[in-house]
C-alpha cells in the first residue's frame, strides 16, 4: 500500500501518514498529525497537532479536527486529540484539543458517526458506536458513554455526562447528567420517557435484561420514592442485576444531577 496526496494538498513534513492514507484536494494536515492505516481525509478538510488518528477514519470535506480548544484560558499549551478507529466525520465536523485545566486532550472512541456539523468541545471523552446528528453540540468536558445517539441540534451542559445506550431527541438541552438505557428529550425541561428499547434490542439486550431496566426504571421515576430511597429498594430488590448495577453507579456518581 502506498500513501496518496493530491498534488493541492498540504502536509506538514512532521506529519505522519500510514499506509493507505490519501489526502484529497486542497486538504491541510498539520504537524504532529498521525494519521492511521486506510484513513482518507477530504476537499478543504483541516487538521491540527498534537493529533492522534486510528485507522480507516473517514474525515469529509471541510471538516476541522484537532485545532485549539474555544477557551479563554487557553495559551498555546501543548495538548492533543486522541481518536479511535473506523469513526465517520461529516461536513463541517470540528473537534477540539484538551485544556492543561482540564484532561489535556479530548478523546474519541471507535466506530462512532459524526453528521454534518457536529461539534466536540475540549476535554470531551466520547465512547464507541454513538451516533451525533446534524449540529449536535457538546460543551467541554463532556463525557459520553458507549452506544449513545443524540438527535440533531441537541446541545449538552459542560461537565455534562451522558450514559451508555442513552438516545437524546432533536433541539433537547442537556443541563443534567443523562441517564443511561434511556430515551431523553425536551428543550426547556429534559425529562426521560422509557427506557430506549429499541436501541438495547438492537446491541443484543436479552428480554431479561431489559426487564430488570424496567423495574429499576419503574422504580426510580414512576415511583413516588426519592432519589436515596429509589436506589435502596433498587439495590434490595434488583442486586446482582449487571445493567441495574450499572445504573446506580452512574447515578450515584453524578455531580450535576440527572434529568428524570
Amino acid at each position: 500500500m502506498s500513501v496518496t496526496v493530491h498534488a493541492t494538498a498540504a502536509v506538514s513534513p512532521n506529519a505522519e501518514l500510514a499506509d493507505g492514507v490519501e489526502v484529497g484536494p486542497y486538504a491541510l494536515i498539520g504537524e504532529d498529525v498521525s494519521l492511521g492505516k486506510g484513513t482518507t481525509v477530504g476537499p478543504h478538510a483541516s487538521l491540527e497537532g498534537p493529533a492522534v488518528f486510528g485507522d480507516e477514519n473517514r474525515i469529509f470535506a471541510h471538516a476541522a479536527l484537532g485545532y485549539a480548544p474555544q477557551d479563554v484560558r487557553y495559551r498555546g499549551e501543548k495538548t492533543r486529540l486522541v481518536v479511535g478507529s473506523r469513526n465517520v466525520f461529516r461536513e463541517f465536523t470540528t473537534l477540539h484539543r484538551g485544556t492543561v485545566t482540564g484532561r489535556g486532550e479530548t478523546v474519541i472512541g471507535d466506530d462512532n458517526y459524526f453528521m454534518v456539523s457536529s461539534h466536540v468541545a475540549h476535554d470531551c471523552r466520547v465512547g464507541s458506536k454513538c451516533i451525533f446528528a446534524n449540529y449536535v453540540g457538546l460543551a467541554g468536558h463532556v463525557e459520553v458513554g458507549d452506544a449513545v445517539v443524540i438527535g440533531a441540534y441537541a446541545a449538552i451542559h459542560q461537565f455534562a455526562r451522558i450514559g451508555d445506550y442513552a438516545v437524546i431527541g432533536a433541539y433537547t438541552v442537556g443541563r443534567q447528567d443523562i441517564l443511561p438505557f434511556c430515551k431523553t428529550d425536551g428543550r426547556a425541561d429534559a425529562k426521560t420517557y422509557g427506557l430506549n428499547t429499541v436501541g438495547l434490542k438492537r446491541n443484543g439486550f436479552s428480554e431479561d435484561r431489559i426487564e430488570a431496566l424496567q423495574r429499576a426504571y419503574r422504580i426510580l421515576v414512576k415511583s413516588k420514592l426519592n432519589t436515596s430511597q429509589a436506589i435502596e429498594r433498587m439495590e434490595r430488590e434488583l442486586s446482582g442485576q449487571p445493567d441495574v448495577e450499572a445504573l446506580l453507579r452512574f447515578i450515584r456518581e453524578s455531580q450535576r444531577g440527572f434529568h428524570k
